[in-house]
């Protein structure tokens, strides 16, 4: 499984209600929510954001509330990935149950700048900057997670298992 797109590319600290700010969550519907994601930090993101774009971020993505709507707008944008130096626990956990994949790896975070082109191989880890030629290591999934990935979330994947 690999994905391959364009940076955008926030700081520290970027939490819930700037993923998704509160006053949109009175909506569960995923292209409701990708028209507003971001745009607290980044106003012109739901415009620009395609099919394919990966978000890259510093330390805590995720923080804040337990809220699954911010996973799923930025799922639902288009986004195949987003790469962090840490994150949240409770998002890290919410991603990986919608089938967003989320990647942890400092060094492609420092290297990685916006507007870059990156392919990721997620049964690998590897993070490729096609545009500075580098690539960087993460942690590839687990393959139980990768088949929860592939099954395009949690509920899937157990409805799959099941039938």
């Amino acid at each position: 499984m690999k994905a391959r797109g364009r940076i955008f590319k926030y700081g520290d600290n970027v939490d819930t209600d700037v993923i998704i700010p509160a006053r949109y969550l009175n909506t569960s519907d995923p292209q409701e929510l990708a028209k507003h994601c971001m745009e607290d930090i980044d106003s012109t993101f739901a415009q620009k954001v395609q099919k394919g774009d990966i978000i890259v971020a510093d330390k805590n993505f995720g923080c804040g509330s337990s809220r699954e709507h911010a996973p799923i707008a930025i799922k639902a944008s288009g986004v195949s990935c987003v790469i962090a130096s840490t994150f949240a626990r409770i998002f890290y956990r919410n991603a990986i149950n919608i089938g967003l994949p989320i990647l942890e790896c400092e060094e492609a975070v420092k290297g990685i700048d916006a507007g870059d082109e990156v392919e990721i191989d997620f049964s690998t880890g590897t993070i490729t900057n096609l545009t500075k030629n580098e690539t960087y290591q993460a942690q590839a999934f687990p393959e139980f997670m990768q088949k929860i990935i592939a099954a395009e979330g949690l509920i899937n994947y157990i409805k799959k298992d099941l039938a």
